[in-house]
Parts: structure tokens; sequence; C-alpha cells
């Protein structure tokens, strides 16, 4: 089955399920959605883990994030796509993740409700290649010195949820 063609889990605007569609109808008609994301912490949580997106991702190309994530499944439960998504995208598994809070995100035909995570983690890294580029720790300070930057190529959704952790820390 292509990407495309995956049954992703359709909200309404208040946060309910309320069914599912192709990835790629969610994408064509603007659907409410969910996604799980997962910001990667150093133990003693001074540093980050930063990547740069594939030029092939559907949303956001080419651009730098710094949680592993992605949309929930037709079914699938919000931490479960936690643990997926990290274990899919960088690797890491059977590590603790933990619920942070819920967020909305609207941005054009991009509308969704984000779950945010964090786990810690000191092990190695393992870039799924079809999504990661390149990736890297980085501290703290120099992430919040980033996000100020409006040139720098990050993903918008990713900012805001960046920030909004930064404002809840």
């Amino acid at each position: 089955m292509s990407a495309g063609e995956e049954s992703v889990a359709v909200y309404d605007a208040a946060g309910s399920v309320v069914g599912s569609a192709t990835r790629r109808r969610m994408r064509a008609e603007g659907l409410w959605h969910a996604a799980s994301a997962v910001l990667l912490l150093s133990p003693d949580r001074n540093r980050i883990y930063v990547h740069r997106r594939t030029d092939t991702k559907d949303v956001y190309p080419g651009m730098h994030d710094c949680a592993a994530g992605g949309v929930v499944a037709a079914g699938e439960d919000p931490d479960v796509t936690a643990v997926r998504e990290l274990a899919e995208e960088l690797g890491v598994r059977d590590v603790p993740v933990h619920y942070l809070f819920r967020s909305t995100y609207e941005q054009g035909t991009v509308r969704y409700h984000g779950f945010l995570y964090e786990a810690l983690w000191d092990g190695p890294i393992v870039h799924q290649p079809e999504e990661v580029a390149e990736g890297w720790w980085m501290p703290l300070g120099e992430l919040r010195e980033r996000l100020n930057d409006p040139g720098w190529p990050f993903v918008p959704d990713g900012r805001q949820f960046a920030e909004e952790w930064f404002a809840r820390s």
C-alpha cells in the first residue's frame, strides 16, 4: 500500500475522532486529523535531537524539525503513534515516552491536533532514510536562538510546538 492510501484517523475541530480517510484524501481536502510528536532529549535534558527532513516528504520537505512524529493511523491511539514514530524515524526503541500536552495546529489546509511527548535517550540514532536526511544533538539554548530566526528553515508546526514546550518548561 502506498503512503497516500494508508488509512488515517479523521478528527473534528474540537478533537474527537469522527472517522477515517486515506492520507491522500486527508491532505487534498484539508481534513482535521491528529499527529504525535516526540521530543528526544539527552538524559541531562540539556540537548535535543534535531533533524532535517528529506526533500521527498509530503509536508515541509527539506526543513528542520526537533520531533519525531507522524499522523495517527485509523484506530490508533496517539500514545501508540508516538512510540511507533520514534522507532521508525530515529530507531529509538524500548524507552519510556512521556505525554506532555496537546495543542492544535492550523495553517492553510494543514489542520491537526498535536499530541506532544518526550523521551530521554543516550543511545544510537538510526535514521529512516525515506524521512530523515541528517540529524544531530543541539543544545537547548541554541534551539531557542534558532527558533527566533524566522529565516531558519524549520517546520512551522514544530516551531509552534517547541515554543509552547519552552513556554511550559
